[in-house]
């Protein structure tokens, strides 16, 4: 891991889920981190994540607390975000079900694409957008992937790159400018090198 400090201050979304792993992580990084759970906490920070969880538990517990729209405005507003498993389902702008969702990012996901929990599974990706962030030991390595209930994205619109794929073409990352998406979990890795990727896109947009 670089030594590194990242000068940056990034919220992750405290509703529900596993938002204390993300925190973890960044703060192995000396990043320094906000539990957003109010509109309020969006204050004065350089990045959001989003993090896995119970899609709908976190869209409605985010309404209840007035922050679907504050997040809304921020993705409009060019500012860096990352949806990780349920993160990225709410991110999407199609998810083939009635919940609340921000609808910010180009992209249709299925929810629970490969089964139930017992059905989770874990699989080492080629991803080469993380070789710019790595070090020279890092470089080429493939990320293993933590799949938890995971959702899947069927189909990306002209603005979006794609990041990561399975073996059979299911497409499992994605980057649309300032707002990534990711199916499985970075967090429950050792590997930083989502998290470093993501702090990039965040210098990016500042």
């Amino acid at each position: 891991m670089p030594r590194r400090s990242y000068k940056f201050k990034i919220g992750v979304l405290a509703l529900q889920g596993d938002f204390r792993e993300h925190i973890e992580m960044l703060q192995s990084l000396g990043v320094e981190t906000v539990e957003v759970r109010l509109p309020h906490h969006l204050d004065g920070l350089d990045g959001i994540i989003i993090p896995g969880g119970e899609s709908t538990s976190i869209g409605r517990i985010g309404e209840r607390y007035g922050l679907l729209e504050p997040l809304r405005e921020w993705a409009l507003q060019g500012k860096a975000m990352w949806g990780t498993c349920a993160g990225m389902i709410l991110m999407a702008k199609d998810v083939g079900m009635d919940q609340p969702i921000l609808g910010v990012m180009d992209i249709t996901v299925v929810r629970n694409a490969f089964g139930r929990q017992k059905d989770s599974f874990e699989v080492d990706l080629e991803i080469p957008a993380l070789d710019a962030i790595s070090t020279r030991r890092e470089k080429g390595k493939p990320f293993h992937a933590i799949f938890i209930r995971a959702p899947a994205i069927s189909s990306v619109g002209p603005g979006v790159e794609i990041l990561a794929t399975l073996d059979d073409g299911t497409i499992v990352a994605a980057q649309q400018g300032h707002m990534l998406a990711t199916a499985f979990h970075p967090e429950l890795t050792n590997d930083t090198r989502f998290h470093r990727y993501f702090l990039e896109v965040v210098r990016k947009t500042r």
